[in-house]
């Protein structure tokens, strides 16, 4: 059992009112909004193509994407994108959490995972926010979470 004291103590990233617009947004974070912008635009495109195409994609009656781009993220599909850019979600995860840049790093890492593992899902404007909150998430879980990463030094 850990006693009290047992628990590393670092310092946590709380966002000050006065100085909260003018932190700087870490370079990554627009590198990372940068690409997955790109990506969601281009396969936006390809998803309005092949429902336009009579043997293109099939919609169920809520109008989500069954086959052929397959349904593994569906879960995360929203009813519509949300009103906010990318670039903006990012940095609001940024500013009112206390995740650290690596997180954000990590959590591309898992969308890109995701994306190799399920080739015939696709990242559209309908589910990238839901992704990138939960990735980003557990990306905190394994890297900035305090107790565990304390767990994993004291294993090593």
């Amino acid at each position: 059992m850990l006693a009290t004291g047992d628990y590393p103590t670092h310092p946590i990233r709380q966002p000050d009112p006065i100085q909260a617009d003018t932190t700087p947004t870490p370079r990554v974070l627009t590198i990372i909004s940068s690409v997955l912008e790109k990506l969601v635009a281009r396969n936006d495109k390809l998803v309005e193509v092949l429902t336009e195409q009579p043997d293109g994609l099939n919609l169920d009656r809520n109008g989500t994407i069954s086959a052929p781009l397959g349904k593994s993220l569906n879960a995360f599909h929203g009813v519509r994108a949300p009103n906010i850019s990318i670039p903006n979600y990012l940095e609001r995860i940024y500013k009112y959490t206390n995740c650290s840049p690596s997180c954000f790093v990590l959590g591309y890492v898992y969308i890109d995972r995701l994306a190799h593992k399920h080739p015939d899902s696709l990242l559209i404007s309908l589910n990238v926010h839901r992704l990138l909150v939960t990735c980003v998430m557990v990306a905190s879980k394994v890297l900035d979470d305090v107790i565990l990463g304390f767990l994993l030094i004291q294993a090593l």
